[in-house]
């Protein structure tokens, strides 16, 4: 076997790791079978399966836990900064950019869950509103639950490329909240409301613009010198 060929195992391993994991249907959080079976499964010796299961690691398809197993990755494929964002420095430019690329999705993302979203997937966004509230009523940093928030209702969408764009839009929220002082409370928990209600009364045009209405808000007050 030439080098080119050795160095081009794994790459071939981790193919076929995907292709078992699309064939089982192996969902987000499901364990994979141990080193013993993939290798056999796979004709394949241990170091090269570890340095392919490595390689999907690094990738997020696959999540490694010392002395349990491997994993399906829970956000499958998406790594944590697919643009290089950390990389950038003039943050408040960052701010600014993001949310125009939000007014461009969010809205139409509403809509389509006022749309499609079910009984369970409604409860969740309210469940989510009132958590949100809490924490800004306690005026605590509540960036993470917003963050579900939002992510719930992208997921409510139905729409199957919104999960995979969800790290990049909403990666602005935690700056947002930052860059404006904390200060839209009432503004935060009353859209919300508004965008929940109208998924709930499966209202496309009244998600879209309510959701259009909490990212001016939000827009409206970041400070520029932050």
């Amino acid at each position: 076997m030439t080098n080119s060929e050795e160095k081009s195992l794994p790459k071939k391993i981790a193919e076929d790791i995907i292709a078992f994991i699309l064939e089982e249907n192996l969902q987000p959080g499901d364990k994979l079978p141990n080193e013993t079976v993939l290798c056999e499964r796979l004709n394949v010796g241990r170091s090269s399966l570890r340095e392919a299961m490595r390689a999907l690691a690094s990738r997020n398809i696959v999540t490694i836990r010392q002395g349990s197993g491997t994993y399906v990755a829970s956000s499958t494929g998406v790594i944590n900064d697919p643009l290089g964002l950390n990389f950038i420095k003039n943050k408040q430019k960052l701010i600014h950019d993001l949310m125009e690329i939000r007014f461009l999705l969010e809205p139409s993302i509403a809509a389509l869950a006022a749309m499609h979203a079910e009984d369970k997937e409604i409860q969740k966004i309210y469940t989510l509103c009132d958590e949100v509230e809490e924490l800004l009523n306690a005026h605590k940093d509540h960036s993470a639950k917003d963050i579900e928030l939002h992510t719930a209702i992208a997921l409510s969408s139905k729409n199957i490329v919104v999960p995979r764009l969800v790290p990049v839009i909403f990666r602005s929220i935690p700056l947002l909240i930052e860059s404006t002082g904390n200060t839209l409370r009432n503004e935060t928990i009353e859209s919300h409301r508004e965008i929940a209600d109208a998924i709930a009364a499966h209202d496309a045009i009244r998600a879209h613009d309510a959701m259009y209405l909490h990212l001016a808000y939000n827009r409206k007050r970041i400070q520029p010198n932050s």
